[in-house]
């Protein structure tokens, strides 16, 4: 393995330790026991990859979370400035408004409202006679994938599809694909939440009988734990897809009543593209729950 490989490979672990472990105290010894760099080149390394210091990873990941809770939660903004790592709530509240602009408090009020005003809005939809919203619960496996991660605006169809075309040309020379492969986007943020620039998708491919490669570069395997979801069919573009998500979400507290699990989307994509109209694509949704 070359330097910049070698450099590439100490960053995702470094990244995979962080996204792990964001909610606890991390400090630079633990950094350099994870990284085997001294905490000073790390963060060089990781800040030119991920366009921010460890630091600022760090206190990113805590906020975020942080609103996801107040989001989708009705836990006490106390008990959630604790579990995100803040050891009290004035310190917590300057971080969130300082990020966000708002206080946890009325974050979390103009999201109710927000959502209310959705559920009104698909409310007078169907009253003229619009489908009402169907999901199943499904508990998949754990999955082996192999994936490439993208990082950008969720409506930048343009860089995730040259996302998965780099994904597939390397899966194809790796001769891991054939006609069964299945196809599987993970959605690991919330864009009403991070910032554009810091949204990450994954594209992926299950490995069929944890098929064993090696990988370089920014190719990663990983899997993904056996889960309960709740399914939704979409049909219809990809692009389009975000007025399903935004159905989905504007009835879950009054349809689908789950409370939601603390893990990423997936999204399973059932068609070949090149041979079906966008009209009829499908793509199957499944939302983590408890």
């Amino acid at each position: 393995m070359n330097t910049n490989n070698t450099q590439v490979e100490r960053y995702h672990k470094l990244v995979e330790y962080l996204e792990t472990e964001f909610k606890t105290n991390i400090t630079s010894e633990k950094i350099e026991d994870v990284s085997f760099y001294s905490y000073r080149n790390i963060n060089r390394i990781f800040t030119a990859l991920q366009h921010e210091t460890i630091g600022q990873f760090i206190k990113r990941k805590r906020l975020e979370k942080a609103a996801e809770f107040l989001k989708y939660s009705d836990e006490e903004i106390s008990d959630i400035a604790l579990d995100i790592g803040y050891k009290d709530l004035a310190s917590f509240s300057k971080a969130f408004k300082k990020h966000f602009k708002y206080s946890p408090s009325t974050y979390r009020n103009s999201k109710r409202i927000q959502q209310e005003i959705t559920e009104k809005l698909i409310q007078n939809k169907e009253d003229n006679n619009a489908e009402t919203i169907i999901f199943n619960i499904e508990i998949l496996p754990k999955l082996k994938i192999l994936y490439l991660q993208y990082k950008g605006s969720y409506q930048d169809s343009k860089g995730i599809e040259k996302t998965w075309n780099t994904l597939i040309n390397y899966a194809f020379k790796k001769k891991v694909l054939s006609g069964k492969t299945v196809i599987l986007g993970e959605i690991l943020d919330d864009d009403e939440i991070t910032d554009t620039i810091q949204c990450r998708y994954n594209a992926g491919i299950v490995l069929e009988n944890y098929q064993d490669i090696r990988i370089e570069g920014f190719f990663r395997i990983k899997e993904i734990s056996t889960q309960k979801y709740a399914k939704f069919i979409h049909v219809g573009s990809h692009e389009s897809c975000f007025e399903t998500y935004k159905a989905i979400y504007g009835r879950w507290m009054k349809d689908v009543k789950l409370e939601f699990e603390d893990k990423p989307t997936l999204e399973f994509y059932v068609n070949d593209e090149e041979t079906t109209p966008k009209e009829k694509l499908i793509t199957e949704i499944y939302i983590p729950v408890k």
